[in-house]
């Protein structure tokens, strides 16, 4: 369901027709590689390239009778040669060679869709950042009002979290680049250790160091546990998303498209159903990344328990992870933003939130901090229980008058005071 509303690029990498064609590439280089060795007969590999040709629809026929996925591949390509071009397909090699080589390829095709993605995502968090950048909001710490920020930063904070996730993609996909053909314990006893150099190289992978039967699982599950950290930042901001979309609260909305319907039952609703949609997706993902660490641990030198989930878990969160980065830009490119909302909540404690500030001006003209929190708590519980202004309750205070001008507990209640370092922020962010 999620392939069919992801762009075609990523549900491309994993079809089984791609899988094949990366199976057969991975036969190639290992063919060219032992023919430049002298293994097998000189001119044999341009001949077979030539020739070689799969089907689907006869691969899987194959498979229903030797119950091996790699042997009927192979069979159904011989099938397209002649005996002695079909004897030096797949030779000196095992099937994992094929197979975790092969992955390799449609891992580091899968994570420069993603990075572009993410790329993509960063420039539309940069543009909306530096738009609300001087956009006061209220700050919120347990979902209670805390003190005054501004929306871009916020999204500022977005960025530089999604950044990260940047370089994350970046090191998952040199982890993964990694080809292995090394034979059946990995020893080189049937192939040419330069063999593997060599179609690594033609392949534009590089040749794993050691391996046993497989490239080691700790690869994999580096790049599924970082495809569900990135799935976690977009769940964050979804997930806050749907809180400024909340009724009570109400500052910023998904767009909502002509003729689109919320409820079938209520024509007044308006729904964060694309946030809510990839907060859901997000607990997938990171579902599927427990299962890559789970198959880090394998009988000794293999067994085929990844195998299993690893033709689930790979291109479903690799898939999933570019629909959500897509989804979420698109959510973010066309987010309605409303200012006059921000700026009434900010107010909407009569002033409570500007406590602390209140309480450090008292401290700087000389009463201690135990009396100073004690007085502005106090009178802030006051205003809250009462619907009563902050302000107006502590220019009444005789404590308050001894130590604090009205002039100066004015200044304490002026919002630009907590933004006023916005652009020395930004900088840190943003500058190059």
């Amino acid at each position: 369901m999620i392939e069919r509303y992801t762009r075609k690029i990523m549900g491309d990498v994993w079809t089984q027709e791609n899988k094949y064609q990366k199976w057969l590439e991975v036969e190639l280089a290992i063919m060219q590689a032992n023919e430049v060795m002298g293994t097998i007969p000189a001119g044999i590999t341009e001949s077979v390239r030539k020739e070689a040709k799969f089907n689907v629809n006869r691969i899987e026929e194959i498979e229903e009778v030797t119950r091996h996925d790699i042997v009927a591949f192979n069979e159904n390509v011989r099938e397209y040669l002649t005996p002695l071009e079909g004897s030096f397909l797949h030779y000196g090699v095992t099937s994992s060679d094929i197979v975790d080589t092969a992955n390799a390829l449609l891992l580091k095709q899968s994570s420069e869709i993603i990075i572009e993605d993410i790329k993509q995502l960063l420039e539309t968090l940069k543009k909306r950042a530096f738009e609300f950048k001087d956009t006061p909001m209220i700050g919120r710490s347990h979902g209670i009002h805390a003190e005054p920020i501004t929306f871009g930063f916020v999204i500022a904070l977005w960025y530089e979290e999604m950044k990260r996730n940047l370089q994350r993609m970046q090191q998952a996909k040199e982890s993964i680049s990694y080809g292995k053909i090394s034979g059946s314990m990995g020893t080189f006893a049937n192939v040419d250790i330069k063999v593997e150099e060599r179609a690594c190289e033609i392949l534009g992978l590089r040749p794993a160091p050691i391996s046993n039967q497989i490239i080691q699982r700790d690869r994999y599950a580096q790049y599924m546990t970082t495809l569900a950290i990135i799935a976690a930042t977009i769940e964050k901001i979804a997930l806050q998303i749907r809180h400024y979309q909340r009724t009570e609260v109400q500052e910023a909305e998904e767009f909502f498209h002509g003729g689109q319907k919320g409820s079938s039952s209520m024509p007044h609703k308006r729904n964060p159903v694309l946030s809510e949609n990839l907060d859901g997706l997000a607990r997938l993902v990171r579902s599927n990344a427990l299962c890559a660490l789970e198959n880090v641990a394998l009988w000794h030198e293999r067994d085929i328990s990844h195998s299993s989930n690893e033709r689930i878990i790979l291109p479903d969160s690799s898939i999933a992870v570019d629909f959500m980065l897509n989804r979420l830009n698109d959510i973010l490119t066309k987010l309605v933003v409303y200012k006059d909302k921000m700026l009434e909540n900010l107010n909407l404690t009569r002033g409570v939130i500007y406590s602390q500030r209140v309480m450090l001006k008292l401290i700087e003209k000389g009463l201690d901090k135990e009396t100073a929190y004690k007085i502005t708590q106090s009178k802030a519980f006051e205003s809250w229980n009462n619907r009563l202004d902050y302000k107006t309750i502590l220019s009444k205070d005789e404590t308050i008058n001894k130590y604090l001008s009205y002039k100066e507990l004015n200044e304490c209640f002026e919002h630009t005071y907590f933004i006023r370092n916005i652009d020395k922020i930004f900088e840190r962010v943003f500058d190059k």
